[in-house]
């Protein structure tokens, strides 16, 4: 793989640059989060790694679009994808949902919609330092080798990039002279030295190979139970989960001209609704049902599958969660048969801000 170098000086130029390709999205501060937006001004976006409120699926699977309408008389196809874009500043743990979405959206029964805005979109990847609640390591997510056009590291003074296809060394060649292929010994050891200090920044670890086994053994336990007394079912671990894809569909009807859109929209097997069945049967009425649905998923039923969980370690279910209800808290109840109650909040009036940095200083 090839691999080049880029002074830090040289980023906004390089950014520039590239707007000639396609539109320039990235994380962008608004209000006490950031989000994966248009960028408009350099000045706005983060250069250094960040933690989005809601992960990059939000620009393959978007939280609500249309996806034809009828004016009476013909269909009229829609598309959210308008233009190519470049997404800077992805970290590697949001590469891998990419690459479990893919294995959803573009294999067997392939998504329109998913893959076009796949097809039409460049990414630049942005190594990271792990902040506390971050347990990428456990899930093998915290380095990548594949579902990137470049991947950047952050060596103090320069970046270390790997070219990961052609379009990313398409990229390259729109700024060839602020580049430099000559990667030193020197260059080498600092990029050793900078993955040391990564790998010693983990605090979270779980074993995910035995949890399978202990999904299986926990089936029936009262600990689902007792989460369900505090779990609000609003449904944003689901949310914030960049692998969690559920939808739903609906028909918005305008009764005077008989048009219709039809709508796709972020549906969570959080809500009550979610299992609700004509007639009014409900599969999963109650809260402890719908948990252990989304954490058999997630530690199971995708690992038997697929041979990995669908979880990425992103740490987005324990800064989000108003009651603390997560991974991290799911699992050690898993591990020990009792949950820690006192780690549990009550409500919004314990709601912790959501962690928004993925850097050192978070």
């Amino acid at each position: 793989m090839k691999t080049v170098k880029l002074k830090k000086e040289n980023l906004n130029k390089f950014l520039n640059n590239i707007k000639k390709v396609g539109e320039l999205w990235g994380p962008v501060r608004k209000a006490e989060t950031y989000k994966y937006t248009k960028v408009v001004n350099l000045k706005e976006m983060a250069k250094e790694p960040v933690r989005t409120l809601l992960p990059i699926k939000k620009l393959f699977l978007p939280p609500r679009f249309t996806m034809f309408n009828y004016d009476g008389t013909k269909y009229k196809e829609k598309s959210f994808v308008e233009k190519q874009k470049i997404v800077y500043g992805v970290p590697p743990c949001e590469i891998h949902s990419l690459l479990i979405l893919d294995r959803v959206f573009s294999q067997s029964y392939k998504d329109p919609y998913y893959c076009k805005a796949r097809e039409s979109t460049i990414i630049i990847a942005l190594s990271c330092i792990p902040c506390e609640s971050c347990f990428c390591k456990s899930t093998g997510t915290q380095i990548i080798d594949e579902g990137f056009d470049l991947a950047m590291t952050d060596l103090d003074d320069f970046y270390l990039i790997w070219v990961g296809t052609n379009r990313g060394d398409d990229l390259i060649l729109t700024s060839p002279d602020l580049f430099d292929e000559n990667i030193t010994q020197q260059d080498i050891q600092k990029f050793i030295k900078w993955r040391e200090i990564k790998e010693s920044k983990f605090g979270q670890t779980i074993d995910f190979r035995i949890l399978p086994d202990i999904m299986d053994l926990n089936y029936n336990s009262t600990i689902w139970d007792e989460f369900a007394e505090k779990c609000l079912s609003c449904g944003a671990c689901t949310m914030v989960c960049p692998t969690c894809n559920c939808y739903n569909i609906v028909d918005e009807i305008e009764l005077e001209d008989s048009s219709v859109n039809r709508e796709r929209h972020w549906d969570s097997c959080m809500f009550k609704e979610y299992s609700m069945v004509a007639g009014g049967h409900n599969f999963r009425e109650s809260k402890s049902e719908r948990l252990k649905l989304w954490y058999t998923h997630k530690l199971k039923s995708f690992t038997g599958a697929h041979g990995k969980p669908s979880c990425v370690g992103c740490g987005r279910c324990i800064t989000t969660c108003p009651v603390n209800i997560n991974i991290i808290t799911v699992v050690q109840a898993l591990l020990t048969g009792t949950v820690d109650k006192k780690s549990l909040n009550t409500g919004k009036e314990n709601e912790k801000p959501i962690s928004t940095r993925t850097c050192e200083n978070c």
